[in-house]
């Protein structure tokens, strides 16, 4: 199958047991594997691709435990460096009954964020064919946004695709200004983009999504398609050679965790495209894994095999059918 590659910052989250518990009451917590681009590496791999991750973790417990679940889930582990001077990040998450969780990150001066050019320059490209990024890796430190330029420089020169989400996480940003105009440059080195909505609202200053796909695809040649990402309701596909659709969400009876939803609607997108379906075909296979990802507990634990995914569009093929 094809190979994917990402780089991202590797984390483990500690989920609150009891249901709509702050973190400040919470004392029982449950272990899982995190981090956005390693969501997306995680849920490539379960549909039978070969994903590769670029990161870097520290010498201490959490770094161990990250190597072993990437291993497990079956993700290329070569361009992982153990940093014996820096540690890994790790935050917690409230489970809540509603809405979307609060969380709080200990990160900064991670391993990941201080990932050197040097591993960037290692990497072996020759089977990729496709490299999925987002703004969160720039946004870690100044040393992270310039190995996530050098790498897009690499993937360039090989003319492998690019997917790019922007990611938005404003508390790590030294500011607005700079998280919009930073964001919006890394943006136009994508073949695909994959803004959510209400980041759009953020970056392009609209919640109109043919507007946020204008926007993006008028502001480089690079930019081939723009997939708006609009929650329950689905998405907005608009590419540059005409097309735009709108692509139906499914229906959730329960929502358990919203975090880990954008990653696993990238995951479909990927995938679909990783197996040459068209672009609509794909960015309904992001809604499937999206729907799924927001009914389980975990960040990627919610992402499905091939044989669940087939299931569960089985399934509502003929629910719409009746």
């Amino acid at each position: 199958m094809a190979d994917f590659l990402t780089l991202g910052e590797p984390m483990v989250v500690f989920a609150t047991d009891d249901l709509d518990q702050s973190l400040i009451a919470a004392t029982h917590f449950t272990k899982f594997l995190a981090g956005a681009e390693l969501n997306v590496a995680v849920g490539i791999s379960r549909l039978n691709h070969t994903a590769h991750y670029v990161s870097a973790v520290g010498n201490d417990p959490f770094g161990s435990y990250i190597l072993h679940q990437m291993q497990t889930n079956s993700i290329q582990t070569t361009n992982i460096v153990c940093d014996p001077n820096h540690w890994t990040g790790f935050y917690l998450k409230e489970k809540v009954s509603h809405g979307d969780p609060d969380t709080y990150y200990f990160r900064k001066n991670s391993a990941a964020a201080n990932l050197s050019e040097k591993v960037i320059n290692s990497i072996d490209l020759t089977a990729i064919q496709l490299a999925h990024l987002s703004g969160i890796y720039a946004a870690l430190s100044s040393q992270s946004l310039t190995s996530l330029k050098r790498l897009i420089t690499r993937l360039h020169k090989r003319r492998i695709p690019i997917s790019f989400d922007p990611n938005l996480r404003p508390s790590l940003w030294q500011d607005q200004a700079t998280m919009i105009t930073t964001t919006n440059e890394l943006a136009k080195n994508a073949q695909l983009i994959l803004p959510g909505i209400n980041e759009g609202e953020i970056l392009v200053g609209s919640t109109d999504p043919n507007e946020i796909a204008d926007f993006y695809l008028s502001q480089s040649d690079t930019t081939q398609a723009v997939i708006v990402k609009l929650g329950p309701r689905g998405a907005y596909v608009k590419t540059k050679d005409g097309l735009n659709q709108f692509v139906s969400g499914f229906p959730v009876e329960h929502v358990v965790d919203t975090v880990g939803a954008g990653d696993g609607f990238a995951v479909g997108v990927l995938t679909g495209l990783l197996d040459h379906l068209s672009i609509i075909k794909a960015a309904q296979l992001g809604c499937a894994i999206g729907a799924l990802a927001v009914q389980s507990a975990g960040d990627s634990t919610g992402y499905p095999t091939r044989t669940q995914l087939t299931q569960f569009l089985s399934h509502y093929e003929k629910e719409f059918t009746r």
